[in-house]
């Protein structure tokens, strides 16, 4: 199994430096670069091309959703993980519209920050329960002609709008197999064809566009 390369965004020394510690820590996990403030974490992150990018909220340079933004635009690989200690609403929607693949709280055990990682480093999407609590609601069933995907695709089914709603969320496969009382494999299967369907290529776009298309509470 490949290691997880992670990059520190964050202004404050000392949590770098115990974010640091926690992490070269694990098995198949390490920190290869950190920064203080966004515009320093993008010109870096270009440089090193790190598989998760930890990013704090508030920094100076450049903020985390600014950053984010930039960072989706100009290393579309690299995925980021908000770590933060803000639970508005408003903070939440504005990350994750900007393009981050998860959003944790810095006073989650330490484990679960560590199974955050590694949930976007595998290209899924983590929220913090707590903030999961506060932005999932109903899903509104999409027009094709809100899409970004081709000309004339459908509108989803009650199926794949169940599971995509469940992904946005932050819901894994199996646990969204569970509630649905359907097998992993078609999971897979629903949320691949609403992703064709909506012209979307990944969990974090889904995310991003849920929030675009309210899909998810906002307040």
């Amino acid at each position: 199994m490949a290691e997880v390369r992670v990059f520190l965004a964050d202004d404050h020394a000392i949590v770098r430096g115990g974010l640091k510690a926690l992490i070269d820590a694990q098995q198949g996990m390490a920190v290869v670069g950190e920064a203080a403030d966004g515009l320093e974490a993008c010109a870096r992150v270009a440089a090193l091309g790190p598989d998760v990018v930890i990013m704090d909220v508030s920094m100076p340079g450049l903020t985390g959703a600014l950053a984010t933004e930039r960072l989706r635009r100009e290393c579309p690989a690299v995925k980021v993980l908000v770590l933060t200690v803000h639970e508005d609403k408003g903070y939440i929607r504005q990350l994750l519209t900007a393009g981050a693949s998860g959003y944790a709280l810095k006073r989650a055990a330490p484990e679960e920050l560590v199974r955050a990682i590694r949930t976007v480093a595998a290209g899924g999407v983590y929220l913090d329960p707590a903030v999961a609590q506060k932005v999932v609601g109903g899903f509104v069933k999409p027009s094709p002609k809100g899409a970004t995907g081709a000309a004339g695709a459908g509108e989803l089914s009650e199926r794949e709008a169940e599971v995509a709603r469940l992904t946005a969320a932050g819901h894994g496969n199996k646990e969204i197999a569970a509630r649905l009382e359907l097998s992993v494999k078609t999971v897979e299967t629903y949320r691949a064809r609403a992703l064709e369907k909506l012209g979307l290529k990944s969990r974090a776009e889904l995310v991003s566009y849920a929030f675009q298309q309210g899909w998810l509470k906002d307040g």
